[in-house]
């Protein structure tokens, strides 16, 4: 059963699902962040990491430039078992990142190491065993590394590139706090650390043991030897169901002539009730709601209201995990500005933006038209409030314009004190 996949999705979608809005005061730098994050395909970036990030306990966010690719920064996401990072007090200070490349063979492993440091990024060839790193080669030894040596500062060891910035060219998100096995470790854990895999086995066993009464309920005729048709020496016999007459039959008297349906039943409250109550228990040790997972709902129609309440533990555990990404977005979107200006020449103030994630509940409009009701009879809101949180997207001039359009239409609009003065007409 796909539960712990079902997990990690809902839990990307949770968090990614509405792309959150990063935004910087500078309006120039504000349109080229927008460049980049749209060129850069972020959204599909952040579904991609968040969805990693919840099974593999975090995942890095890497600014880097490929000239040849595109003329910007880029932003990339690195798997957190694909590195090797340095923490001090709590955050990080460096990271290796390594990968296999090809044309190794079954004694010999070719792995770039691509080291991140603030101000520079490192970068290593090692041929060694699928079981230990070995020793350090020249770049231009594969021909995946080979051209990263034209990028190298002059003069230099021959394997650094400077970024010119001062900020790490790399962060970490974790999914989600404290590590329960490494107590103090700045490293997060997956949503599966409950841990949830015996959860996960008894789920496939109960799967498993649904389909098999699948299987022995079919529908089977057991038949006497009478009705069965010899197909000739070494082939058996047969019965033809669809045959609707049989001639006399060579069978003696005491002997049973009737065909017998065998066809068990099909236990499918008990095994779904049990399958309903594994996820159940899963998704809340998880942190996350029945109802995310399309179960506690009953098929009955509920309001609102019900509805948030149940999925409420789903809305905690998002707000938490926005927690962690907040801070990592901004510091991935500051370096991307950066690189922007140092590597491309870009003519921008770079600022370090400011990431909201939303409440992350499109409230439908039944329930917004409720809540206006309510405050409209307490005179607690104003009707160009009452405009802005029915159209949150518009401006202040649509706003006030909407507004006056309705206090005219209701007459509730003040009076012209000049217009209607008696002696002006």
């Amino acid at each position: 059963m796909p539960l712990p996949s079902d997990i990690a999705s809902t839990s990307a979608d949770l968090l990614f699902a509405d792309m959150p809005t990063i935004t910087v005061e500078g309006t120039g730098t504000q349109a080229r962040l927008d460049e980049l994050i749209d060129e850069g395909r972020a959204h599909q970036l952040f579904l991609y990491a968040a969805e990693q990030a919840s099974a593999l306990s975090g995942v890095y966010l890497r600014a880097t430039w490929d000239r040849e690719l595109a003329s910007r920064p880029l932003p990339t996401v690195v798997q957190a078992g694909a590195a090797v990072p340095e923490f001090s007090i709590g955050m990080l200070r460096a990271v290796s990142f390594w990968r296999d490349l090809s044309g190794g063979t079954d004694t010999t492993t070719y792995r770039h190491i691509e080291r991140h440091e603030p101000g520079r990024i490192m970068h290593a060839l090692y041929e060694g065993a699928p079981d230990n790193i070995g020793r350090p080669v020249p770049l231009t030894e594969h021909p995946e590394t080979a051209g990263l040596a034209d990028s190298f500062d002059q003069g230099g060891d021959g394997q650094t590139i400077s970024t010119g910035i001062p900020l790490l060219t790399a962060s970490y998100v974790p999914n989600m706090l404290p590590n329960r096995l490494h107590r103090g470790s700045p490293m997060g854990r997956s949503d599966y650390a409950a841990p949830l895999y015996d959860m996960f086995e008894s789920l496939d066993d109960t799967w498993t043991s649904w389909m098999r009464d699948l299987r022995f309920a079919r529908a089977r005729l057991i038949v006497p030897d009478g009705y069965l048709r010899n197909e000739g020496p070494g082939n058996g016999a047969s019965f033809d169901d669809d045959r609707e007459v049989y001639s006399a039959l060579k069978m003696p008297p005491n002997e049973g002539a009737d065909i017998t349906l065998s066809q068990f039943d099909i236990r499918v409250e008990e095994h779904q009730r049990t399958h309903e109550s594994i996820i159940w228990q899963a998704a809340q040790s998880a942190g996350y709601s029945a109802q995310s997972f399309g179960l506690d709902g009953g098929g009955q129609p509920i309001t609102t209201t019900e509805s948030d309440s149940r999925d409420q533990r789903s809305m905690v555990t998002r707000k938490k995990k926005t927690g962690y990404w907040r801070h990592s977005v901004a510091d991935m979107a500051h370096v991307l500005l950066l690189l922007d200006v140092a590597q491309f020449g870009s003519r921008i103030i770079p600022e370090r933006p400011a990431v909201d994630f939303g409440d992350g509940v499109a409230e439908s409009l039944q329930s917004t038209a409720t809540s206006l009701e309510l405050l409209s009879r307490a005179t607690a809101v104003s009707t160009a409030t009452k405009v802005k949180i029915l159209n949150p997207s518009w401006d202040d001039t649509a706003v006030q314009a909407e507004a006056a359009a309705i206090l005219a239409e209701t007459g509730a609009a003040a009076p012209d004190p000049i217009g209607t003065f008696p002696l002006n007409q």
